[in-house]
């Protein structure tokens, strides 16, 4: 591809934020400053959504668009019938067909979603290319996302691909010859993936023994027909990156110990790879389908209000490597923010801001603000500086919104007001939770003795929340 000198690597941003777990040659960095390539991460279709382990490959991928440099995301229609065998200790349940191609297309509508949101929320964030790698923090800054000179140039498109256009008319025949004839059984013995399942009772099928050599020929079909020079995927792709970057070599015809300009100067490897650190829990748990703790990308199966909780309730000693990993603020903010946390820990500052950032990359500024909103509501105190219209928004749709007509509301006492809203179920047990100190309004507590409803606890003169104990709410709509 073209050849920009630029003093920024995206491997340098990765570096600095925690997010490089392995890189095949130190020579990449120097590379990408001066020039750009194109850069690709796999996605198997085993279900209807990506999930959150799935979001740190988007986001380095990012990372590269951020700079200028072409990104593909690979959606694995062939790859995807026969399963990766990393990190798994048994056979993959094979797929049928109808449910592959009804993946195949969910996950490519999903990947080009996610990906429109993404470009969107860099765009509204001017600073990200201007907050340099502190590798080269004395040179000038790049060029903004939101300048409109400068905004194509610096953010190239998504290439959204499937595998299953290379593969599906290409004979077992013809594989063989082209691909299977450059791999080394050995080779192929040795990676973790296959000797972990080896040395397990069930062992390891041929179909799954093979699964590295698909993916090593996406690559090579990648770098042929994309000049696709750079491959990035979890920590537990390593083996199958290195397949890939065996069959490149093999291919061009160039000999492990090729030098060039001499005997002391090595020559620059064909094609590179890049492992990101698997995501975990604090307990040190991967996030996935098959761990069953799978945080989805579809907003029909976690709602953005979900997904927005997720990452609200991230731990403190979580909280600036997620804040690294999931967002693309700079690290100045990242670093201003944890200072901040650290005077006043009760506000939560960190937590708040990562949920809003990764809800509004994934699921746009609207869901985000919606969540947000439904947050502060239900768990966030005073909401003197929440807007009515906003809350009736973020709850439009949830059984916890009631209409009540202004009459029902203004005037009555507020366990009348609870019966009328459901709640409390009666009026005994409104005044008991009253008299023990478990009923709000607006989220500030009611004294004991009770009080009348007047216009000025309506929020915006459309709304009040009564809630009891820490978060069972009536959303009321007044009308």
């Amino acid at each position: 591809m073209s050849s920009t000198a630029s003093p920024f690597s995206p491997i340098d941003r990765l570096q600095e934020r925690g997010l490089v777990h392995s890189v095949t040659s130190p020579s990449l960095s120097r590379l990408l400053k001066t020039e750009k390539t194109a850069v690709y991460a796999g996605f198997d279709p085993t279900a209807t959504s990506l999930h959150v382990g799935n979001l740190l490959q988007i986001i380095g991928l990012l990372h590269f668009q951020a700079l200028g440099h072409q990104t593909i995301a690979l959606v694995g229609g062939a790859t995807g019938a026969i399963g990766d065998p990393s990190g798994k200790s048994s056979e993959r349940v094979a797929l049928d067909p109808d449910t592959l191609t009804a993946n195949v297309s969910s996950i490519d509508a999903q990947l080009r979603r996610v990906f429109t949101n993404a470009h969107a929320y860099m765009s509204r964030r001017a600073s990200l290319l201007s907050s340099s790698s502190s590798s080269a923090s004395t040179q000038s800054s790049p060029p903004s996302l939101s300048s409109p000179a400068d905004s194509s140039a610096a953010l190239p498109h998504v290439k959204i691909l499937n595998n299953l256009t290379w593969f599906e008319n290409l004979s077992l025949l013809s594989f063989l010859s082209d691909a299977g004839r450059l791999a080394r059984v050995s080779i192929m013995l040795a990676r973790d993936s296959v000797r972990t399942r080896l040395d397990s009772p069930e062992g390891i099928s041929f179909t799954e023994f093979s699964y590295q050599l698909l993916q090593a020929y996406d690559f090579w079909h990648l770098y042929r027909t994309e000049g696709c020079r750079v491959q990035i995927g979890g920590s537990d792709q390593w083996g199958n990156i290195l397949a890939g970057m065996d069959v490149i070599r093999r291919k061009v015809g160039r000999a492990d110990d090729a030098r060039v300009g001499g005997e002391e100067e090595e020559a620059e490897p064909l094609a590179f790879g890049v492992t990101l650190p698997l995501v975990t829990t604090a307990k040190g748990e991967k996030f996935g389908k098959s761990e069953g703790n799978a945080i989805w990308l579809d907003p029909e199966l976690v709602s953005p209000y979900e997904f927005y909780q997720f990452f609200r309730r991230t731990p403190d000693s979580e909280i600036q490597r997620y804040l690294q990993y999931f967002t693309m603020l700079p690290l100045s903010t990242i670093n201003a923010t944890m200072s901040a946390h650290s005077a006043h820990p009760g506000k939560h500052t960190p937590q708040r801001l990562l949920a809003a950032e990764v809800t509004e990359l994934v699921h746009g500024p609207d869901a985000a603000h919606k969540a947000q909103t439904m947050s502060q509501v239900s768990f966030d105190g005073s909401l003197t500086d929440t807007r009515g219209a906003d809350i009736l928004a973020a709850f439009a749709g949830d059984e916890r919104l009631v209409t009540l007509s202004r009459a029902k509301v203004v005037g009555a006492d507020v366990v009348q007001l609870a019966l009328a809203c459901g709640a409390v179920k009666s009026k005994s047990s409104g005044r008991k939770l009253l008299a023990s100190g478990g009923l709000y309004l607006n989220n500030a507590k009611i004294p004991p003795e009770n009080r009348t409803v007047s216009d000025a606890d309506l929020i915006d003169g459309v709304a009040c929340v009564v809630r009891t104990g820490k978060s069972q709410q009536r959303v009321v709509a007044v009308v």
